[in-house]
């Protein structure tokens, strides 16, 4: 459980790093059905792009605790789950969107429960080979300070 998170962890935060920084530099030319919504749109999708991108270094950053704190992977988890509820809100308001932002919101509404119950897995991994570990005894590849 606990390698599960942390490969989950760092998929998605290279995964929206990367579409994030699209975003950015593509504008309104990588969102399906917007290329001519105008500067407008062209501007928030960049900016916006950016903020994702930086969502994404946030679920790096989270990935490369020892161990993982649950903390920031259910803060995380939470704030994509809540995209999912603007693109439903979305969906009530201006209707339906192209086939692959209903794709985008399957994946936003499936992964936030993923997450939430993964959360603790590698604390409690780490707590467990802590007790495992001998009094007095270092843990293979522990340093002494």
């Amino acid at each position: 459980m606990a390698r599960t998170l942390r490969f989950l962890s760092y998929a998605m935060g290279f995964a929206c790093a990367a579409i994030g920084l699209l975003h950015l530099l593509a504008g309104n030319a990588i969102v399906p059905g917007a290329t001519d919504a105008g500067p407008t749109v062209d501007s928030l999708n960049r900016f916006l792009g950016a903020v994702f991108a930086g969502y994404g270094l946030a679920w790096l950053w989270t990935a490369r605790q020892r161990p993982i704190p649950p903390a920031p992977v259910r803060a995380l988890a939470g704030l994509f789950l809540l995209g999912a509820l603007g693109r439903i809100l979305s969906l009530a308001v201006a209707g339906r969107p192209n086939w692959f932002q209903l794709v985008l919101l399957a994946i936003e509404l499936a992964l936030p429960p993923v997450y939430f119950a993964l959360a603790t897995a590698d604390t409690r991994a780490a707590a467990r080979a802590a007790q495992a570990t001998p009094a007095g005894r270092a843990r293979p590849g522990a340093t002494l300070s």
